[in-house]
């Protein structure tokens, strides 16, 4: 079970379900009311994760109801629905760990720069957009925007000092997050916000999969291509600080909400890493895919 956030018909923003297939959408409001009536089904994202269990519980019996019914107001081919970011637009900004690959960190420095302690840096809301929308290219600011495939995940239930032991019991789901960068403000302002802030540079999705159906979210394969050419092959696996330890190192003095988004870290094959460096042109199309998640893509604009 996939959750998505999208536009349906009528240019109505709602939540829904996509089935195993991927070829389907389910506006689950609108299921919900014709299966019995009821509303229960939030009308955000943002909420369907503060309900936690009761929301995914419900929105498997109303997706499997809807399914068995079939009726064109509520199932919908997913091609002709909109899809946006899973979280449209966060309540805090996203928080992104660094160099969380050793090769990442060797191909921009040296062993120096391979980190002991676990870098946190975010971006801003206002970075954030869908799959299938455009990457703006900025070139007024920048000569030098980069990509970087990423997991992330969501935060399901609040929590401060979360032992390890107990932190995946905190993650509502998991999507993709394509960390875009513009590596010339990064060096030029000696700091990571700028850098990972302007808008668009967040593409987020195409969806959340519940934490149940993903097994082990530290060995996952990931990928990105930039106009097909495999740019970055790893696997979660190779972390440095695993999922557990970046929950329990970013709650220990801070609380952590539903709907906070923490993006993994991304592995070797960046562009500036390359000999000579390779960044993204208006026109190159950037799919992220990672194993169990899906494919998120985006193209870079003018």
């Amino acid at each position: 079970m996939k959750l998505i956030t999208a536009i349906f018909n009528g240019g109505e923003l709602a939540i829904g379900v996509v089935p195993e297939g991927e070829e389907t959408a389910i506006h689950l409001r609108r299921a919900e009311r014709a299966m019995d009536g009821k509303e229960t089904i939030p009308s955000s994202m943002l909420e369907a994760i503060a309900q936690g269990d009761a929301f995914l519980a419900r929105a498997r019996e109303v997706a499997d109801w809807a399914l068995r019914h079939s009726g064109a107001d509520y199932v919908y081919r997913l091609g002709d629905i909109r899809l946006l970011a899973p979280i449209p637009r966060p309540a805090k900004n996203v928080f992104c760990i660094g160099k969380n690959y050793v090769d990442h960190a060797l191909e921009l420095g040296d062993a120096a720069d391979v980190p002991k302690h676990l870098i946190v840096f975010s971006k801003t809301p206002t970075t954030v957009i869908g799959h299938e929308e455009t990457i703006l290219r900025h070139a007024d600011v920048t000569d030098e925007v980069d990509y970087e495939g990423e997991l992330a995940l969501i935060i399901g239930k609040k929590g401060r000092a979360i032992r390890r032991e107990e932190a995946l019991d905190y993650v509502f789901g998991y999507t993709i997050i394509n960390d875009v960068t513009a590596r010339d403000l990064q060096e030029r302002h000696q700091q990571y916000l700028l850098g990972k802030s302007l808008d668009t540079f967040c593409p987020m999705g195409p969806w959340i999969v519940p934490s149940k159906f993903v097994t082990n979210p530290n060995d996952l394969r990931i990928e990105t291509r930039v106009n097909g050419e495999v740019r970055q092959q790893a696997s979660t696996k190779q972390f440095i600080f695993p999922i557990e330890s970046i929950i329990e190192t970013i709650s220990k003095g801070m609380t952590l909400e539903p709907g906070d988004i923490i993006a993994t870290g991304t592995p070797a094959g960046v562009g500036k890493g390359m000999n000579p460096p390779r960044f993204l042109q208006a026109g190159d199309v950037v799919e992220v895919t990672i194993e169990g998640i899906g494919t998120l893509r985006n193209k870079v604009g003018e």
